[in-house]
């Protein structure tokens, strides 16, 4: 399906974590906009540091999906951990954010083992500065989730952009 929200878990039965549910609104995502968001993850085992995230962009170009480099930690990038980039986004010791704080999702690492699950929540989309080569179009992006070489979670996403 092209140019509608899609998710798929794309790890094996063994990985620990699993997303149960996931919806976004509205579809195409606006840039700048609100974005609503409801999602329920599994997670069976402590994620801790450090969490190797690995990103595989694509954008459709016609018929083609065509893999976008990282530029400036944007694109099909690998982030070697994420809990420091956390830390660094959220200092630790502060409250998480809102809705976080109040579903009980924590927002540092280590995630500990537990089902998660976020109701429909109100995101702000800020206007952000996207390179050219990012804005409108229909998107997919690969996420695998690991630590010390071992495969946590690896969700498939498919979605699309309008940005004003």
């Amino acid at each position: 399906q092209v140019g509608g929200f899609a998710w798929e878990n794309c790890g094996d039965k063994r990985d620990p974590v699993v997303v149960q549910s996931l919806s976004v609104a509205p579809d195409p995502i606006s840039i700048p906009g609100s974005l609503r968001v409801s999602a329920a993850v599994k997670n069976g085992k402590t994620m801790a540091s450090p969490l190797k995230v690995m990103l595989v962009v694509e954008k459709a170009l016609g018929d083609l999906w065509i893999q976008l480099p990282c530029i400036d930690q944007l694109g099909s990038c690998t982030y070697n951990d994420v809990c420091t980039m956390l830390d660094d986004l959220i200092p630790p010791g502060t409250t998480c954010p809102e809705p976080l704080l109040t579903y009980g999702i924590p927002c540092h690492c280590p995630f500990k083992a537990g089902s998660y699950s976020l109701p429909a929540s109100d995101f702000d989309l800020p206007d952000v500065e996207l390179p050219s080569w990012m804005t409108n179009g229909n998107y997919r992006v690969r996420a695998v989730v690991s630590n010390g070489g071992e495969e946590l979670a690896c969700v498939k996403l498919a979605f699309s952009l309008k940005s004003h």
